[in-house]
């Protein structure tokens, strides 16, 4: 974040491995930043199937708002502590 390399609230970057998984997306999804937190985070984490995670990064770049960046920022706290999803 301080290099400019990655935002507060987007996508989580993805290892080179896993982007056939995104198939038609991956230049969309690649098209913006990654960020510490995203819509995948607050969403369940490791509960979802990487379908889920797919869906969630795309919605996230197609409708990405300041409002969308305040949902995710106030739900990331919730699911630190929790811990819904980590394993």
């Amino acid at each position: 974040v301080l290099r400019n390399e990655m935002s507060i609230v987007g996508p989580r970057p993805k290892a080179d491995y896993e982007m056939w998984r995104f198939g038609k997306y991956k230049d969309y999804v690649l098209s913006i930043k990654p960020g510490l937190t995203g819509l995948w985070q607050v969403s369940g984490r490791n509960e979802l199937p990487y379908s889920t995670r797919v869906k969630l990064d795309v919605y996230y770049v197609r409708k990405r708002s300041l409002l969308l960046d305040l949902y995710i920022l106030l739900k990331t706290p919730i699911a630190v502590v929790t811990g819904r999803g980590a394993y």
